[in-house]
């Protein structure tokens, strides 16, 4: 980027804008920390905070720069220097949620800047007066009828501009933002791509396409900038698309390359292992963040998650403890709160946290999900069905909401709703066994064995988290009198069971022993036959250990 050797402010044609461009190296740290410092400021300008915060983040986990190489403010154009009073007062209403009357006072300025924060304030007007229309009814049919009126408007303005060329990267940022609300996803992923071209520095566009895509294949045909943001987008969509290998090789490039002090890629590399069920990993990397960012709450409803599913109460306590001290007004904080209600079986408790984080943010995906499981707790499978399919709209790849909606049909003996569920949750997680175990039980009551089988199969083939694949496997076998099959079957299950180290109680040993006895008789091997009989007499008749 071209600079000015003095640190005033210089006046220069409206025609000139700042040049960000980026390379597809991490060759000059120097290069990207100056480009970090600039986008942060930049998108604080216009009041795109999250952005600010990623790049200030980012820029902060890089040496510090000598005074020599601080770069001076972007130059200011004569559109600039016109609208200066208005831009001045109005971000200051902006910064006070005052939006509307951010708007009016912008109305008419000609700069790139003015213009932007004019049209992304009726933007966030539309949203808030959406959002308090809401907040005390989060039902069905009222969050369906609730719309943002200013949506139509922006879009033809934006569209004559786009149309005109007249949009920077943060004016196509905010034109797709408008398009995916409207649900025009396609035209809405063109313009994200270009704004990527433009503006490739700007997080917030390659988030709102990751946001869109659903697919490898979809990601195959984008056609993207040859930066090195391009780095951080790839490896979060692969954690998104839960191709978590090719995430954490990316995580590990970066790391490598010089951002092995950046909170967010440690954040994500926990997030992807909590993706993949490594739970002792990801425990052990979150608790190592918290150390280093104590105040820190993105992310924290996930590691709640991991401490929800190894009933760790006091850890669980302790945390959200702690974040209420923070902040018990994120959204964060209460799904952490929630998840210690519910793992303590206060259901109901649990729920009433899951909606006030949902009356916060009703687009955050977790607290959906979660009101799901809780409904279910619950019995209540209409409104836990309900729930289900608002984290859909929120995220169509939320796996555990498509498998939530699975469990709710298969409680109403729906059988071939449950299987058009599960085969969606599947598609997502190819490799999760309780995906595949689902399915094969839900092909076995439409009487569908041969998928049956292979599902189980591939359960076990993938790595059988509960250990039940090979079981129901057998037992497949057992109904269709295929003996050796299920024997084989029965077999490698005692051989995992007494493998895997730990003494777990496991109802189905007693079962196997039983069938294998039998098996083991016919087939007058009466040594292996007795061996087997003496094990079954170690269960009672619930199959468990006596």
């Amino acid at each position: 980027m071209a600079t000015n050797t003095s640190v005033v402010p210089v006046a220069v044609p409206a025609t000139v804008v700042p040049v960000l461009s980026t390379n597809g190296d991490f060759s000059d740290l120097r290069e990207i920390k100056k480009q970090l410092l600039l986008i942060a400021g930049l998108t604080r300008e216009r009041g795109l905070l999250h952005s600010s915060k990623w790049s200030a983040e980012l820029a902060f986990s890089l040496p510090a720069l000598p005074l020599a190489e601080l770069q001076p403010p972007p130059p200011i154009t004569e559109e600039d220097a016109q609208d200066m009073d208005a831009y001045t007062l109005a971000k200051a209403y902006f910064d006070v949620k005052e939006y509307d009357r951010a708007a009016h006072f912008l109305h008419g300025c000609k700069s790139k800047k003015a213009y932007f924060l004019y049209m992304y304030s009726r933007y966030l007007s539309g949203e808030k007066k959406k959002d308090d229309e809401t907040v005390d009814s989060l039902g069905p049919l009222e969050k369906g009828q609730v719309k943002n009126e200013a949506l139509r408007e922006l879009r033809v303005e934006l569209s004559k501009k786009h149309q005109a060329r007249e949009l920077d990267g943060f004016g196509l940022y905010l034109y797709g933002v408008v398009l995916r609300k409207l649900d025009l996803v396609k035209e809405a992923i063109d313009v994200f791509v270009e704004a990527t071209h433009v503006l490739p520095l700007h997080w917030g566009a390659w988030l709102e396409l990751c946001n869109l895509i659903t697919d490898k294949e979809m990601l195959k045909f984008l056609s993207l900038p040859d930066s090195w943001m391009k780095e951080f987008f790839l490896a979060h969509i692969y954690t998104e698309l839960q191709l978590i290998e090719e995430a954490l090789q990316k995580y590990q490039n970066l790391i490598d390359v010089g951002f092995s002090k950046s909170s967010y890629i440690v954040s994500q590399i926990a997030v992807a292992y909590h993706n993949i069920r490594d739970i002792d990993k990801a425990l052990s990397i979150f608790n190592e963040l918290r150390k280093q960012d104590p105040y820190r709450i993105e992310n924290m409803d996930t590691f709640s998650n991991l401490l929800y599913v190894r009933s760790m109460k006091s850890e669980l306590s302790y945390l959200a403890h702690n974040l209420c001290e923070i902040d018990k007004y994120r959204v964060e904080t209460c799904c952490v709160i929630g998840n210690y209600y519910s793992l303590r079986s206060q259901h109901e408790k649990a729920a009433l946290y899951f909606q006030r984080a949902l009356k916060l943010n009703p687009r955050y995906l977790g607290a959906w999900t979660l009101m799901g499981h809780e409904y279910m707790e619950m019995k209540n499978t209409s409104a836990a069905i309900q729930a289900y399919r608002h984290a859909i709209e929120v995220n169509k790849r939320d796996y555990r909401a498509w498998y939530g909606l699975g469990q709710t049909y298969e409680i109403l003996k729906m059988p071939f709703h449950c299987l058009y569920y599960y085969r969606r949750a599947h598609q997502l997680r190819p490799n999760d066994s309780r995906m595949l175990v689902a399915l094969g039980e839900c092909y076995e009551k439409l009487n569908q064995l041969v998928e049956a089988k292979k599902c189980y199969w591939r359960a076990y083939a993938v790595g059988d988290v509960e250990k039940m694949a090979l079981v129901k496997l057998a037992k497949l076998h057992e109904q269709l009198t295929e003996s050796e099959q299920a024997a084989q079957c029965y077999i490698k299950y005692i051989q995992d069971i007494y493998s895997c180290g730990e003494i777990v109680e496991h109802l189905e040993e007693s079962t196997a022993f039983r069938y294998l006895a039998q098996y083991y008789f016919k087939c007058k091997l009466w040594d292996e036959a007795s061996t087997c009989a003496q094990k079954c007499c170690a269960f009672n008749d619930s199959g468990k250990r006596t």
